[in-house]
Order: C-alpha cells, then structure tokens, then sequence
C-alpha cells in the first residue's frame, strides 16, 4: 500500500521520465536538440565605445569590426553622445565648465 508521499513521488518519477529535460543523458535523454542560442545584436552605444576604443589604441581592424555592427548614422549618434558623456563627466570631475573642458581637450584657447 502506497503512502500519500510515495503517490506523490510516484508521479513526479512518471512525469520526469515522460518530459524531455535538456540535461539529461542517457536512454532517458530527449532526442531533440535545442538550436544554439542567438546572438544579441550590438547596440549602437557598445558599437562607439568599441570603435572609440579601438581608435584610441591605433586597432584598424577593432574600429572595421566595430563599424560593421550599426549603420554609420547610428555610430556617428553613438561617438557624438559618448564625447558628450566624457565632456560632462571630466567638467565635473575638475569643477570646470564642459565649455573649458572641451577646448582644453581640443588644444584651443581659453575663451
């Protein structure tokens, strides 16, 4: 005679059994594969960081590769707000205005 608990185990065996599991090998493995998993696109801001990145570091093939990963427009937008990013954060880091902080970081003069 079979307690409440071994019914309950008893079905939970049935049901393992019955449903494919991924990580199972083995008689008892699922004979259908699962595809790889996709590949997430590259979002234009991780496309500017590696290309700005790699132009920093003289990597030619690190700034083709990177170009390749968003439309040209999308990279421009991605550079441009990155250098907005930088300006803003250095101005604060010195307490100087993003203005001053730009031309220094250009060679220009004081205005």
């Amino acid at each position: 005679m079979r307690t409440a608990e071994g019914e309950v185990a008893y079905m939970f065996e049935i049901l393992r059994k019955a449903w494919p599991s991924r990580t199972r090998t083995g008689a008892g493995a699922a004979t259908a594969t699962m595809p790889p998993p996709r590949k997430r696109p590259h979002n234009l801001f991780e496309a500017a960081a590696a290309y700005v990145s790699a132009r920093v570091e003289d990597d030619e093939d690190g700034q083709a590769e990177a170009a390749t990963w968003v439309s040209p427009e999308a990279l421009s937008f991605g550079v441009n707000e990155l250098a907005c990013r930088a300006v803003v954060a250095l101005a604060r880091e010195r307490d100087e205005s993003p203005q001053a902080v730009a031309r220094a970081l250009l060679g220009l003069p004081a205005s």
